[in-house]
């Protein structure tokens, strides 16, 4: 969060990109039940690599749409130009990774269950991950934003006030 929020030079853009975080972890839990798998270490490796690859996913979209914002457009249209530009790079950069990890959800042999502990955690959180972020990252945006936005124009006003 703190690298996001130096990065960003704000503290609020780096909440909608951690907002999404959770829609992966959601997906790769439920994989994990649906396969009657254990909560072991193994599983809390590919939960690690969920949280970053949810948050990349989310800073493409979130980034783009800043920029747009930043160049005049209306907040919602930013947001919603900026998923449908990243959409196809999201889509094959996530679609190449889930297929990476589908030997690791049906590995054999030597410590085929650590395999299918993170592979199935992996592919869960990714599919899940990917397909909600595409249409949560934008709301969570202009939501966040919009509230920064109004709760500065709320201080200019209240300072304003004292100052009459």
């Amino acid at each position: 969060f703190l690298v996001l929020a130096a990065l960003y030079e704000s503290w609020s853009i780096p909440l909608s990109v951690m907002l999404v975080v959770p829609l992966g972890l959601l997906g790769a839990v439920a994989a994990v039940m649906l396969r009657g798998m254990p909560n072991d270490v193994f599983f809390k490796v590919g939960m690690i690599t969920i949280i970053g690859l949810s948050a990349k996913n989310a800073i493409l979209i979130v980034e783009f749409a800043r920029q747009l914002h930043g160049e005049g457009r209306s907040l919602l249209d930013a947001a919603v130009t900026a998923a449908r530009l990243r959409l196809r790079p999201i889509l094959m950069t996530s679609l190449a990774f889930t297929l990476g990890v589908v030997p690791l959800m049906l590995a054999s042999g030597a410590s085929a269950e650590t395999q299918h502990a993170i592979g199935t955690g992996v592919f869960g959180g990714m599919i899940s991950g990917t397909l909600l972020a595409i249409f949560f990252v934008p709301v969570f945006f202009v939501f966040v934003i919009g509230t920064q936005a109004r709760i500065q124009a709320w201080r200019a006003q209240r300072a304003q006030h004292r100052s009459c």
